[in-house]
């Protein structure tokens, strides 16, 4: 009797620690809700990395954002104009990336400013690949790096622009499947498709 009562004690304290535990252990769900909203003819677009080739934008086409918080209101659109890779330097990309077979790129990119001013660095661009792996700008520069080169943090006032070449080492044998856009304090991210070719 006595063992039987100790049994059902142990089996109860089995069963109430596993449910506070599986309660803990599981993360809370959440839900997040976007809206997009585009200029007329223009498709409005999906902004998961993971659907980079049938939501980028084209080379060329801007991407139009304003700020979200009202005591600092902007107007700004950013453009990746281009991308190159495979240029020469002083400067090793594989020595930068600590891996062989390494080579340098850059991505021409425009931001401008219609209305307020915006605040930006080149910790909001990377390079996003096909199999999930992202890319983030070179941490050094070199005197023969591509001109002008994109400033490492600039300030665009209204009817202003910052334009230059971003500098990035990159895996030699392939090649990334967008220019990924994610400032800081701005809700959406946008995409440029590369070229293949």
């Amino acid at each position: 009797m006595a063992l039987a009562g100790m049994f059902v004690g142990v089996l109860i304290g089995v069963v109430g620690s596993g449910g506070s535990g599986a309660d803990k252990a599981a993360p809370p769900a959440v839900t997040v809700t976007q809206t997009v909203s585009a200029t007329p003819g223009e498709q409005a677009v999906a902004t998961s990395a993971s659907s980079a080739s049938r939501a980028a934008l084209a080379f060329g086409d801007t991407f139009k954002f304003t700020s979200s918080d009202p005591a600092k209101v902007f107007e700004a659109g950013v453009t990746v104009l281009g991308y190159r890779q495979g240029f020469t330097s002083v400067g090793n990309a594989s020595e930068e990336a600590g891996e062989p077979g390494y080579v340098w790129a850059y991505a021409d990119l425009r931001l401008c400013v219609t209305k307020g001013s915006f605040t930006d660095d080149t910790t909001s661009w990377t390079l996003y690949y096909s199999d999930g792996g992202r890319v983030q700008r070179s941490g050094t520069t070199y005197g023969d790096f591509p001109k002008p080169e994109f400033p490492f943090e600039v300030t665009v006032t209204a009817g202003k622009c910052a334009r230059g070449k971003l500098v990035f080492a990159v895996p030699g044998g392939k090649r990334p499947q967008s220019v990924l856009y994610a400032p800081k304090g701005v809700a959406e991210s946008k995409e440029w498709a590369v070229p293949t070719g």
